[in-house]
């Protein structure tokens, strides 16, 4: 059976249109730049700060129990999508070069205006 359709192979229509509050917005993706953020209103009326590009991230150091604010030199590597690294691309997961060492990012930077991570060793 056709993805789609009825059994009798008659197709199903459309009951209305997507309200705009349930249509998607564009996706964001954060790149290792200058940093700059952005605000944005969701759906209670609340106020949401995420990130655009970012070139700082606050690595906690699991040794120490430390964490400190250093600047991003390079993404090496993304689980997700190898050709996110070669952009520069910062995504959960992403293992970060910084000065301190390899980083792994730990939170979800287009959703949130900071990056964490935590030393890789």
């Amino acid at each position: 059976m056709k993805l789609g359709r009825k059994i009798s192979g008659g197709r199903y229509k459309k009951i209305r249109k997507k309200k705009k509050y349930e249509a998607k917005s564009q996706p964001r993706v954060v790149r290792l730049e200058k940093e700059a953020k952005k605000s944005l209103r969701t759906l209670g009326g609340d106020i949401k700060t995420v990130l655009l590009s970012a070139d700082t991230a606050n690595v906690l150091d699991k040794k120490t129990g430390k964490s400190k604010k250093v600047k991003i030199k390079n993404v090496l590597e993304t689980p997700g999508n190898k050709f996110l690294a070669r952009q520069n691309i910062l995504i959960k997961g992403a293992i970060i070069e910084t000065e301190l060492g390899k980083a792994k990012i730990t939170n979800r930077p287009s959703q949130e205006p900071s990056i964490q991570a935590v030393l890789v060793q």
